[in-house]
């Protein structure tokens, strides 16, 4: 396992923290990489993927923080991954100079509903002048997401990437208030369908249905099933 942006950003936030964070769950000892309890941490069979895909995840104030976040299971995949805390009036200069950066085509990911039709895009992109595409993914809950997509001006000329999913999001640690609003990492997941990498996505979807699994195994205090998606994970690990 390496450790990663994500990693070092909740270090970084943690350390800002004026009084314990109290999330749900919080309070729990876990492994500091994966989130998971001790006796269910995955952190060993994560591995990195031979990808074209690029992400950035804008992550709200504390979403790095929750135990709950699957935001963090796209940089155990994706090599190039990027994460930065949103701020409304004074966002991280870094993230600025990457969206400018001449080498990306950022590509934001949002349900189309939320932006006008001229920004939607409907087929894969082929990035310009060699530009590899950069696909921003907003991390937080939908009210705080839509805050995110309605109150950063330096989004508002980047094209919109949306999906419509036909089966209902899988995310049961927090419920979404619509049934094609999908976790972070699912939407990752749909990503790397989108452009042609069906395999990662498949690695994607299991990671994601592992963590779950785990998550909910560890608020229960449950032993893992031998049905459990990390055995799933495991078997595909070993066929690569």
């Amino acid at each position: 396992m390496r450790i990663h942006v994500l990693h070092r950003l909740y270090q970084q936030r943690l350390s800002q923290c004026t009084r314990p964070f109290l999330a749900r769950g919080g309070r729990v000892e876990r492994c500091t990489h994966c989130m998971l309890l001790p006796y269910l941490c995955i952190c060993a069979i994560k591995k990195t993927l031979p990808t074209n895909s690029a992400f950035l995840l804008l992550m709200y104030d504390d979403e790095i923080l929750k135990p709950s976040n699957s935001g963090r299971l796209i940089a155990d995949l994706i090599p190039d991954t990027y994460a930065f805390i949103w701020s409304r009036t004074q966002p991280h200069a870094q993230l600025l100079d990457l969206l400018k950066d001449p080498k990306w085509q950022p590509i934001v990911v949002f349900p189309e509903e939320y932006a006008v039709a001229e920004r939607i895009i409907h087929n894969q992109p082929t990035p310009p002048n060699n530009k590899r595409t950069l696909f921003i993914l907003l991390d937080g809950s939908w009210a705080q997401a839509k805050k995110m997509f309605r109150k950063s001006p330096y989004l508002d000329s980047l094209p919109v990437l949306s999906f419509t999913p036909e089966t209902l999001s899988r995310y049961l640690l927090r419920k979404a208030t619509k049934d094609n609003q999908l976790a972070t990492a699912e939407v990752a997941g749909r990503v790397l369908e989108f452009i042609g990498e069906p395999a990662n996505a498949t690695m994607m979807d299991l990671l994601f249905e592992t963590f779950k699994e785990n998550y909910l195994l560890g608020k229960a205090h449950q032993q893992l099933p031998d049905h459990a998606a990390q055995f799933r994970l495991e078997r595909l690990l070993k066929a690569l």
